[in-house]
């Protein structure tokens, strides 16, 4: 599913929001998932899952064309686990 086919969902789901309303509601929240990430902190929605941040160490790697050893910097990565509730809904 997309985006453009999530905010198509929400517009169906609930016939008194427009698409812009719908569009509006749906970058909030995917807007302030991100701002949470972006200051550390964790985003947990019940019955669905959580999102974190991971923190990855540099590391050095080859480059397997010219067997240079390139050196891969320190990086945050976002993570999201499964609710336990979600994994039941999906396996059933």
């Amino acid at each position: 599913m997309t985006k453009s086919e999530l905010i198509e969902k929400v517009v169906q789901t609930h016939g008194m929001l427009n698409m812009k309303v719908s569009e509006a509601l749906v970058n909030t929240v995917f807007d302030s998932i991100e701002e949470a990430l972006k200051t550390g902190d964790k985003v947990e929605i019940r019955g669905f899952g959580s999102f974190t941040i991971r923190e990855r160490s540099g590391r050095e790697a080859r480059n397997p064309k010219s067997g240079e050893i390139v050196r891969i910097p320190a990086k945050k990565t976002p993570f999201f686990k499964t609710g336990k509730e979600l994994k039941e809904r999906v396996n059933c």
